[in-house]
């Protein structure tokens, strides 16, 4: 038997052992697939099964990998959360024996789109389908794969809610349905009566997809002559940041972005928060909207 077929067989053995650590602690089938990518890429580098490697070895490969490969800082992290999952959980190499450092990373505010350029974007968002997308996406505070996900039975109209099922850490959670998104949502579906996803692809049999719907944010961005950087996340962006202009606690965005840690809510207190007495109409977003 050669060393190479020895370290597969080495290899094929800790993958499904990895994979099983990752399927019992609810991590997503995407993020498995990457992880376990990340350790192959590793083993392969040596030529080595990776649990004979020492942590000096790991940290050269890492080394590597922004030198060599030249990936970005942002790039390396799953990479480290990859290789620290098989370590830590796969081996049980305790931390204090085995910590594989991360790069630090740069602190950013994103661009924001004031109230003014997501009016100009929706407006020249001609197509229904497309302006009812950014809307929701916008006054919701969804991320992409959550707004293409939604289907007509995640909109409740008696509470005024909107359902958003395993979002990002397969988390189910609520956030606003306004009155003028409603209004919006109606007339779509009048028109177009989709069913099941809201924003169905092209045959109707599934989902729109990602691309698409980021297609669609850049289309209406060049329409409206905005030219800050960013994607359709741009619109979760300008509903924080909004919604603490309009006095909304820190608290509450945070739940309605399903953030998990408040940490992660707090980059948007470059603006100066006020307390929020109620939601209400106050909330809805989408008020300055013209209507057809």
């Amino acid at each position: 038997m050669t060393i190479a077929s020895t370290t597969e067989d080495s290899m094929e053995h800790l993958r499904t052992k990895m994979a099983q650590d990752l399927l019992i602690r609810g991590v997503s089938e995407r993020t498995s697939e990457q992880y376990v990518l990340r350790v192959d890429d590793l083993t392969r580098h040596y030529g080595r099964a990776a649990d004979t490697l020492t942590l000096r070895e790991v940290e050269d490969y890492l080394g590597y990998l922004l030198r060599e490969r030249h990936l970005t800082l942002s790039s390396l992290a799953p990479v480290v959360s990859g290789l620290r999952f098989f370590y830590e959980v796969t081996l049980g190499r305790p931390r204090r024996d085995f910590w594989i450092p991360a790069p630090k990373q740069p602190q950013t505010q994103p661009h924001v789109l004031s109230l003014q350029e997501v009016v100009r974007l929706l407006t020249q968002t001609e197509h229904r389908r497309n302006r009812a997308l950014l809307m929701t996406t916008y006054a919701a505070g969804l991320r992409v794969s959550e707004v293409v996900a939604l289907k007509v039975t995640d909109l409740d109209s008696e509470r005024m809610l909107i359902r958003v099922e395993q979002g990002k850490g397969r988390k189910d959670r609520y956030t606003l349905l306004t009155e003028r998104l409603l209004a919006e949502l109606r007339a779509y579906w009048r028109v177009f009566r989709p069913d099941p996803w809201l924003f169905p692809s092209p045959d109707g049999q599934h989902a729109m997809a990602k691309r698409t719907a980021q297609h669609i944010y850049t289309v209406a961005k060049q329409r409206a002559h905005i030219t800050k950087p960013g994607g359709i996340h741009a619109l979760r962006h300008a509903f924080a940041t909004h919604l603490l202009e309009r006095g909304a606690d820190l608290h509450t965005i945070q739940c309605l972005l399903g953030h998990s840690a408040i940490q992660t809510t707090t980059r948007y207190l470059h603006l100066a928060p006020r307390t929020l007495a109620r939601l209400g109409s106050r909330c809805d977003l989408l008020t300055i909207v013209p209507t057809e």
